[in-house]
């Protein structure tokens, strides 16, 4: 049973296929990248319990890459295996974001009893349940139903539905959803918004009955 999603960065393709094999041993989801590009995409996209970070990497350095992710607002925890290894340079780790550090060469069996506890500790979320006419969220297991019917949404767009449906009757600004669900201050790109709402308010309500989401002219949105 997958009970996190685990994200590595590693840029030895050989190690990076012996970690995914082993934390997939063990029962977790383990997605591997040779570099940063496109992992915030799917840090956006997907839900992702966990990192795992060489600090090497081609591109933007490892600890630098978490310390932008932290910058943006992304809390999600980072182990870093790092051949770097001074004291300085594991301060440095643990200043720029990281959780926990190990120094290579290391023992996988003790990386992933380090990846199991830092779970434990990080497990705790909002839970519960929100229902609001037709609709029901259940928060701990991400999953939407409209009636009794289960519907399929991505990362962003149970985010999405999530905020609006505990902003009811607030008209909320595009800025203010690239920010707060995108979690990205500097991103312009409000057409961005509506692709993500249109796409959200056709899964909700497919026959455009119940008029969940009003769209504000000139400003964005309200969900009512």
């Amino acid at each position: 049973m997958i009970n996190a999603n685990i994200l590595i960065i590693e840029d030895e393709e050989d190690l990076l296929e012996l970690l995914e094999y082993h934390l997939q041993k063990a029962g977790f989801g383990a997605t591997g990248f040779l570099s940063t590009k496109k992992v915030e995409e799917m840090i956006c996209e997907e839900d992702v319990d966990l990192l795992i970070v060489d600090r090497n990497l081609p591109g933007v350095e490892g600890s630098e890459f978490v310390k932008y992710l932290r910058d943006k607002g992304y809390e999600i925890p980072a182990i870093f295996v790092s051949a770097k290894d001074s004291d300085e340079q594991i301060e440095e780790g643990f200043l720029r974001g990281g959780d926990d550090y190990i120094t290579k060469p290391y023992n996988i069996n003790e990386l992933i009893l380090r990846v199991k506890a830092i779970l434990r500790r990080t497990s705790s979320k909002t839970s519960g349940k929100i229902a609001y006419k037709e609709l029901e969220i259940d928060i701990d297991q991400r999953e939407v139903f409209v009636g009794n019917e289960e519907i399929a949404l991505s990362k962003l767009e149970f985010d999405l539905l999530l905020y609006f449906m505990e902003n009811r009757g607030v008209v909320l600004d595009r800025n203010t959803l690239l920010e707060d669900v995108w979690k990205d201050k500097d991103f312009k790109q409000e057409k961005t918004v509506n692709v993500t709402v249109n796409r959200l308010r056709k899964k909700i309500d497919p026959q455009n009955q119940k008029y969940y989401l009003e769209s504000i002219r000139g400003v964005g949105y309200k969900f009512c």
